[in-house]
């Protein structure tokens, strides 16, 4: 199921959609955090500016009015009418709804809201950096206890601290705090987050569209390259089935030739010579005692030359492969090897019941565990040797081992009776087929055959 959706989903995509998909993530997070932190230095500078410009104002008019602070607590009754009167009749004045006159501690000396003058609060970070010499400033943040009344006009506020200094000495004996209406900066804030936002989107996605066109005529490229590898591919792998069948069917048709003349040879030849060792016995009585050493050899010669043909015939001949199955075959190749040599070969046999293989593959199988046995018996005097076939998926593994010296040298070509090619020719046997032979020395002594076809292509 992951292979499946791997293909279908995310691996199934071609490069330019894959782009255009991570591509698209990380764009639309780069435009939320440089347009969040473009916006947020926008509206910091304008807040700053217009408080630093509504805080010289207002200094410049309350800062004269405040001086009772230096040596008070509390402002006289005639500073509190003359700042309340300032208020009321500036244009500036008209905008702001509220003032508060802070002392040092929290301490309120005056305020448009008399109930609070004379009460405490805690100190807010803006009131502490106002004491400190700053110019402080929030939007819309009404939510100190002391900012009761302001949160209740229900509009937007500016709330500016505003250090007010000694004339003399210029040190802050108080801090002015103003709550101006703010509907126009509201306004204004709000189009250039929307002018920013805009600009950050317009420049992220002209960079993610001119990306995407470099990427899209590439993708295409290599689009067409896979399809070009894929077709070419595919044409390889008919072709070596192709070649890998006639191969196969070759191999087929050399060894029924074999076992043609194998048989030719057994009824032909064979027979013509051992009609002729029979005459032999009439000619040497017939040519009497001094021609009987003579007889003699050719007596032994067409003997030798007998029991050559039969080995040959023997070596070529080939039992019923095709309607054999494949486990007998190996069964019965180790039971007349036994026969032949007196050696014992262990075979282990893990195929299936219907596990049934085309002709050449049995063949080569056969003509395997023959070559594999013979070089056994001759290379190692037939210890320990032993033959394990398994089928495994579309993979046939076939071993013929044993416990002799192993190889000194590269193994040896000819084959362990002179008949056949030997290791050279099963190897081109075997990979006609589409596999793989392997001769190695086992661990603990020994040689080994190993021969890997692959089943899918028979």
């Amino acid at each position: 199921m992951d292979d499946l959706w791997r293909r279908k989903g995310w691996a199934g995509l071609s490069l330019a959609r894959q782009f255009a998909i991570a591509g698209g993530v990380v764009m639309l997070a780069a435009t939320l955090l440089v347009g969040w932190f473009v916006a947020g230095r926008i509206e910091e500078v304008v807040v700053r500016n217009t408080a630093n410009a509504t805080a010289l104002y207002m200094e410049s008019f309350v800062a004269p009015l405040t001086q009772d602070l230096v040596r008070e607590d509390h402002l006289s009754e005639a500073s509190r009418d003359s700042i309340g009167a300032l208020l009321a009749g500036t244009a500036l004045g008209q905008r702001v709804v509220s003032f508060k006159i802070w002392r040092e501690g929290g301490l309120l000396a005056d305020a448009s809201n008399e109930a609070l003058v004379g009460q405490t609060f805690p100190p807010t970070e803006n009131l502490r950096l106002a004491w400190a010499g700053e110019v402080r400033a929030d939007f819309e943040d009404t939510g100190d206890p002391e900012d009761a009344n302001e949160d209740a006009l229900g509009m937007p506020l500016l709330e500016i601290y505003s250090p007010i200094r000694d004339i003399e000495t210029g040190r802050v004996i108080a801090v002015a705090e103003f709550y101006e209406v703010a509907t126009q900066l509201k306004a204004d804030l709000s189009r250039a987050r929307l002018a920013s936002w805009a600009t950050v989107a317009l420049v992220m996605l002209a960079i993610g569209a001119s990306l995407f066109i470099i990427v899209l005529r590439g993708s295409r490229t290599i689009d067409r390259q896979l399809a070009a590898l894929t077709e070419l591919s595919s044409r390889n792998v008919a072709l070596r089935l192709c070649v890998q069948g006639a191969a196969a069917r070759f191999a087929a048709m050399n060894d029924q030739t074999l076992r043609r003349i194998g048989a030719d040879l057994h009824d032909g030849p064979a027979q013509q010579m051992g009609f002729a060792a029979l005459r032999l016995d009439a000619l040497r009585r017939a040519a009497g005692p001094g021609a009987g050493t003579m007889v003699d050899e050719v007596e032994r010669a067409v003997k030798d030359a007998i029991s050559e043909i039969r080995t040959i015939s023997r070596g070529l001949s080939l039992p019923d492969i095709d309607r054999r199955p494949l486990g007998d075959l190996i069964q019965g190749l180790a039971d007349a090897h036994k026969a032949r040599t007196g050696a014992d070969v262990a075979v282990s046999v893990r195929i299936g019941p219907a596990s049934d293989l085309p002709e050449a593959a049995k063949i080569c199988n056969y003509r395997f565990v023959q070559e594999g046995l013979n070089n056994g018996w001759r290379h190692a005097e037939g210890k320990g040797q032993s033959v394990d076939l398994s089928i495994k998926g579309d993979d046939l593994l076939l071993t013929v081992a044993d416990r002799g010296p192993g190889f000194v040298a590269p193994p040896p070509g000819a084959g362990a009776d002179g008949t056949s090619l030997g290791l050279a020719g099963l190897a081109d046997r075997v990979e006609s087929l589409g596999g793989q032979l392997l001769a190695r020395n086992r661990a603990g002594g020994g040689a080994e055959l190993v021969m890997t076809l692959d089943l899918r292509g028979l």
